[in-house]
């Protein structure tokens, strides 16, 4: 992706920060075969900014805001509210099944599974994770959920969300299944000799929004639209609520 493609991304840029919208299946930081036609968002970053540096990261397949560093100083004060728990994050989610969530609270601590680059829940080894759910609308046979992780763990809202009985779409490694039209769709015919692919071929999770204060005690709050693939699901599943 060339500089002029990753000023596309941009949402938001002052003189410390700037804030994208991660497109899905791009890593945050380089991955060990990478290459010029797979690069990473901070690769990207570099090429608009050579001082640029990540703040935090996105999971490859999850799309959404994500906040860039311009120098130093504005990556240590980033970091700080971060550890301090004075960034307010906020997910979307697919979720399985009906689920009228209301300040819902998962309490559950996290363990990371090194080898398999997965977590577990582990009240004797796991680290403190907290998140908040509510239902921001309910469809025939899924959710959509806000998310709101209050600390910082390794796939967090993906098996906080799996504990409550509903794991997010396509997301295979917590118990989620992929959305297939066929599902819902009465009458629906796929051609001869094609197999049915999924509405979307990623985990259903987008950052939609971020809030923070600079460095100069101003407040930064930036939302994320949709990208295609999310915005296409959703709208499918409103056809046949």
């Amino acid at each position: 992706m060339s500089k002029n493609s990753f000023k596309d991304l941009i949402l938001y840029e002052d003189d410390n920060y700037i804030l994208i919208n991660k497109p899905p299946f791009v890593s945050t930081l380089s991955e060990r075969h990478a290459t010029k036609t797979s690069p990473s968002i901070l690769s990207m970053a570099r090429t608009y900014c050579p001082t640029a540096q990540a703040c935090h990261r996105l999971d490859k397949e999850t799309s959404g805001v994500m906040v860039i560093s311009k120098h130093n100083d504005a990556y240590k004060h980033l970091t700080l509210l971060f550890q301090k728990r004075k960034v307010t994050k906020v997910y979307h989610a697919l979720a399985k099944g009906q689920r009228d969530f209301k300040d819902t609270i998962v309490d559950l601590p996290i363990l990371k599974l090194s080898k398999k680059g997965l977590v577990t829940i582990s009240k004797k080894e796991g680290k403190l994770a907290l998140t908040t759910f509510n239902t921001i609308k309910i469809f025939k046979e899924h959710t959509l959920v806000e998310c709101k992780p209050h600390t910082g763990r390794m796939h967090q809202i993906r098996i906080h969300l799996a504990c409550l009985s509903a794991p997010i779409a396509g997301d295979e490694s917590y118990g989620g299944q992929h959305i297939f039209l066929s599902t819902f769709k009465k009458k629906f015919h796929l051609k001869k000799d094609t197999e049915e692919q999924p509405i979307t071929h990623r985990v259903a999770l987008h950052a939609q929004k971020i809030v923070f204060l600079d460095m100069d005690e101003k407040e930064i709050a930036v939302e994320a639209p949709y990208p295609k693939d999310f915005s296409i699901l959703v709208k499918q599943l409103e056809k046949f609520v």
